[in-house]
């Protein structure tokens, strides 16, 4: 009793050890593929949105800088080197403007920070694709080369890049936006200075708590925006993005105009019953008839509306002529002098019509009345001696010849089976 036990304890664990393998691995398919795909928002800036560049404790700029949006400060006003500053924009200094959009870029940063969940960033970002979504680094973030950010065919795409302390870009390094990434998009949460390296390519909207530096000759699609430090310039061009509506298809309306001819004329002809043809013609638009009589008043013009005109025609055999009958209406007269004798119908077919077969006239007798033609009875022919004989008897029926063929073939079918049985 002690083997069975163990053997079926021995299969008891095997089986529990399957079960929870499978179920792990299912899990594991269920699952999502990793944390890549956490899903990033973009961030409103409310009324800094027209800001390529705004600070809070003052702007200071060198060498001729160009810049595709607003440009302010605020608490502090004070902004160096206005005169080599190119604005497309409008320059709100220290004004109301700038004061009422820091608060937005406050919000706006403290949005970001919240986003996640967030995947790790490493040391440095350079060589790497990225898709949409949150990246995190608790320190540092560093690109000492080019990083490719991939919206995957989506305009819509969102990147978050979170880092906890500064944020820092190597000379000559880019960020490179590919399949539809709008650098409208690209969002910077910086935990506390930012710095730009020089000729280096940067995109995105920087969110710094306190500076941001961009060195010479650095370029940037976005925005710089410092919450409580200040904004350094030198030789740099700043273009404010714009994102690209969504595209919307529209389905092209086909209209189909169909013109009737004026004059239509439809024909239909139907047999009924077989023999019998019936055509109907029918006139698209029915005639018109103008009627002008003149009046010493004036003119008087009538319109009459003609229905369409329906045509039936019928085959129908003719009318035969019996003799000693008056004719029916519509049967031509019998010439006088002839004796009209009616054909025989077939009766298989009742559209055929044999004609009349008229006998030549005779000389009147002596007396002048005209020889009365002998009766014979119907079937027979007179024989010219007093004697008739019936025309059935010289020849043979349908029935009998179909009756000789029918024994024929049944003598014909008998000998072939004798013979084959025979062998």
């Amino acid at each position: 009793m002690t083997a069975p036990t163990a053997t079926r304890r021995s299969r008891f664990f095997q089986f529990s050890g399957i079960a929870t393998i499978s179920v792990f691995s299912v899990g594991i398919l269920v699952l999502p593929a990793g944390t890549a795909g956490a899903e990033a928002t973009a961030v409103g800036l409310g009324t800094a949105e027209p800001f390529a560049v705004l600070a809070g404790a003052g702007i200071t700029n060198t060498g001729p800088t160009t810049l595709g949006g607003d440009i302010g400060t605020y608490p502090t006003p004070t902004i160096t080197g206005v005169s080599d500053l190119t604005i497309t924009g409008t320059n709100h200094g220290g004004d109301a403007v700038s004061q009422g959009a820091k608060p937005d870029v406050l919000t706006a940063y403290n949005t970001l920070a919240g986003q996640g969940p967030t995947q790790p960033t490493g040391a440095d970002l350079t060589g790497r694709t990225l898709v949409s979504g949150v990246y995190n680094s608790g320190s540092s973030i560093a690109l000492s080369g080019t990083v490719t950010l991939d919206a995957q065919g989506d305009p819509d795409a969102v990147f978050v890049f979170q880092a906890g302390s500064t944020l820092i870009t190597s000379s000559s390094s880019t960020v490179a936006l590919i399949n539809g990434t709008q650098a409208c998009n690209v969002f910077w949460q910086v935990g506390s200075s930012a710095t730009l390296g020089t000729n280096s390519v940067f995109r995105g909207n920087l969110l710094a708590l306190t500076d941001i530096t961009a060195t010479t000759e650095a370029t940037v699609e976005g925005r710089l925006l410092a919450i409580n430090g200040a904004v350094t310039l030198d030789t740099n061009t700043i273009t404010t993005p714009t994102c690209a509506p969504p595209v919307t298809t529209t389905t092209p309306t086909v209209t189909t105009t169909t013109t009737v001819p004026p004059d239509t004329t439809t024909t239909t002809t139907t047999a009924v019953p077989p023999g019998t043809t019936t055509t109907t013609t029918t006139a698209v638009p029915p005639e018109v008839t103008t009627t002008t009589v003149g009046t010493p008043v004036g003119t008087v013009t009538t319109t009459v509306g003609v229905p369409p005109v329906i045509t039936t025609s019928r085959n129908n055999p003719s009318i035969p002529t019996i003799p000693g009958l008056p004719p029916l209406p519509g049967t031509p007269p019998t010439v006088h002098g002839t004796v009209t004798i009616p054909s025989q119908v077939p009766t298989t077919s009742a559209s055929r019509t044999s004609a009349p077969t008229t006998q030549p006239e005779r000389p009147e007798s002596p007396t002048g009345r005209t020889p009365q033609v002998p009766q014979v009875p119907r079937g027979s022919v007179d024989t010219g001696d007093g004697s008739t004989q019936s025309q059935r008897g010289a020849q043979p029926s349908g029935g009998s010849i179909a009756l000789l063929v029918s024994v024929f073939s049944v003598v014909a079918v008998s000998v072939l089976v004798i013979r084959r049985t025979s062998r």
